[in-house]
């Protein structure tokens, strides 16, 4: 019990267990998006090599192991780096998947896995039965299949002329030394059977592999097609107080939707906001404070009585005269930016003012008002529009300084595009083409199993060692994801070649910047500051805004 006492108290949030918990099962709520199960939809893959997740981004490091014949495919290597990377002990901070929902992909991996695990479990029985009481024959097995793949070179290419007449000759010699072995009675009839057996043992193995196979392809399928239904996670749930296991599952899904939820984001130089993608545009607002009434000083104020009065104006960016759909409701939510220039880590909020992964409003409060120059984290009041079922993440960063007697209110755009093709790739059945019987001159498609052979001999390799992970690793390989993570923003794409994203983006400048603006002058007036320089800057910007085109604000053209 003390071991998951500390693995609650490492969540940040209090945790007891209830009797009689529900299977956790994703739905509407829990963030059901077409780019949450698009990015899922990898860990169903099957006969993929893992080289093929560098295509969206080729930061991600593939390492080989010291045999080929153990190495992972696609969906095995992506279910064990997300799993690892996201609910891992001790492991790094991510970032926040903004327009996707990380809980339902990890959930999915989880599923995946656990469909795989029933399969190698099959496969470990066939493995013990025609393989551990033949083993010299299955090592034969082994080996030749090995050295197929070393000549081949790679997963998906064939071994050639030369490979295959040189492994044809080599297994046609172990038969023969078989056969002509000295030997009698019942031991011959066992060294007869060395090598049969492992075939039937194939022939069985192929069966589970195939229906496992087919499983696998339709809830990919399903995902892509957007009818995806919750991923199942039984062993999330603990059966006692004693489950450790589902309980540090439990624990770290619990953790990731906090993280989730942190107030706390990074800026990274020229990538911009991590998450929340580039800065395309800015516009600054910057005037002296002075009295409106001669003889009279303006009454005191701070930045966070500024920064709060536009967060309660933003909350009516939904609402209009006319009724023409207009904005959906935002996301706002005062931010507090650190940055990390292109570090490979990043880090949570510490201190005493930090809860769990948050700062605490107080905090937020005193950044905003005292951090505005030198080093430190910095306050942004941000409104983030998730549109195109978050495919486009539209977010307008606000911030709000006074130095020396001069207000400063800057409005900068950041945008995060579409997620990379390769998620959106669907499943492909194998078919050969045939010969119409009854048509000669017309060619028919004929299915083909989704598992071959060679795919057959891998995975029943690789299926006792899957009750041993870390040393699976080193044999056949892992699959490292870009740093510094997050589901979403790891592959996701520029806008700009959309029209209408692009149209979505440049329109969500002028009401925020407008909204923005007006909610100051207000707080302004209020307090005896003469507003007249203010408005016709404020007048100025919303004639600019309207010319506002996508551009690199982060290089800043040097």
């Amino acid at each position: 019990m003390a071991a998951l006492d500390d693995l609650r108290r490492a969540a940040g949030v209090e945790f007891d267990f209830a009797p009689g918990a529900q299977v956790p099962l994703s739905g509407a709520d829990s963030g059901r998006t077409g780019v949450s199960h698009a990015i899922a939809s990898v860990a169903y893959r099957e006969g993929v090599a893992p080289d093929a997740i560098r295509e969206p981004n080729d930061a991600a490091e593939v390492k080989s192991g010291k045999f080929s014949l153990l190495e992972p495919n696609l969906g095995e290597a992506f279910t064990r780096a997300i799993e690892t990377r996201m609910l891992g002990d001790g492991r790094k901070p991510l970032i926040q998947s903004f327009g996707a929902e990380p809980q339902t992909v990890v959930e999915h991996c989880l599923a995946a896995k656990r469909i795989r695990r029933q399969r190698d479990r099959r496969l470990t029985i066939i493995m013990v039965v025609c393989g551990l009481l033949f083993l010299p024959g299955v090592l034969i097995w082994l080996g030749l299949f090995q050295l197929r793949r070393t000549l081949a070179g790679a997963q998906d290419r064939r071994a050639g002329v030369l490979g295959q007449a040189l492994l044809a000759l080599v297994a046609a010699l172990i038969v023969f030394l078989v056969i002509r072995l000295p030997v009698d009675g019942v031991l011959r009839i066992y060294l007869w059977a060395v090598l049969p057996a492992p075939i039937a043992g194939w022939f069985l193995a192929r069966q589970v592999a195939e229906r496992t196979a087919r499983n696998l392809h339709a809830h990919w399928s399903d995902l892509l097609g957007g009818g995806g239904t919750g991923a199942r996670i039984p062993e999330a749930v603990p059966q006692n107080p004693n489950d450790k296991e589902a309980e540090r599952l439990r624990v770290g899904l619990a953790k990731l939707a906090a993280e989730q939820s942190s107030n706390l984001t990074y800026y990274a130089g020229n990538q911009g906001i991590l998450g929340m993608g580039v800065r395309w545009a800015s516009w600054q607002l910057a005037e002296e404070l002075r009295p409106r009434d001669p003889g009279r000083d303006i009454d005191p104020f701070r930045s966070w009585d500024v920064a709060r009065a536009i967060h309660d104006q933003l909350r009516m960016l939904e609402r209009g005269p006319l009724h023409t759909g207009g904005f959906p409701a935002p996301s706002i939510t005062h931010w507090v930016v650190r940055h990390v220039g292109g570090a490979k880590e990043v880090s949570r909020p510490e201190g005493p003012n930090a809860d769990a992964y948050s700062f605490s409003n107080i905090e937020v409060q005193r950044i905003c008002n005292e951090q505005q120059y030198d080093s430190g984290d910095r306050h942004y009041l941000g409104v983030q529009f998730v549109l195109w079922d978050g495919e486009l993440v539209v977010t307008m960063m606000i911030s709000v300084t006074v130095l020396h007697h001069t207000l400063r209110i800057e409005v900068t755009a950041h945008a995060l595009g579409p997620i990379h093709g390769f998620f959106r790739k669907k499943p492909e059945g194998k078919t050969k083409d045939v010969r119409n019987a009854l048509k000669p001159w017309k060619m028919d498609k004929q299915p083909l199993p989704l598992v071959d052979a060679k795919e057959v001999v891998r995975l029943a390799a690789r299926a006792p060692l899957t009750w041993f992970p870390a040393r699976l690793d080193k044999l056949g390989g892992t699959l490292s994801l870009p740093e510094p993570f997050g589901l979403r923003h790891t592959w996701a794409t520029t806008p700009w070649e959309h029209r209408f994203m692009v149209d979505d983006a440049l329109r969500t400048a002028t009401p925020v910047l407008r909204v923005a603006h007006a909610a100051a002058l207000r707080v302004l007036e209020e307090n005896g500051v003469d507003i007249t320089p203010f408005e016709s800057r404020s007048q100025a910007l919303s004639g600019q805004v309207q010319t506002a085109e996508p551009k690199k604000a982060d290089e800043y053209n040097m």
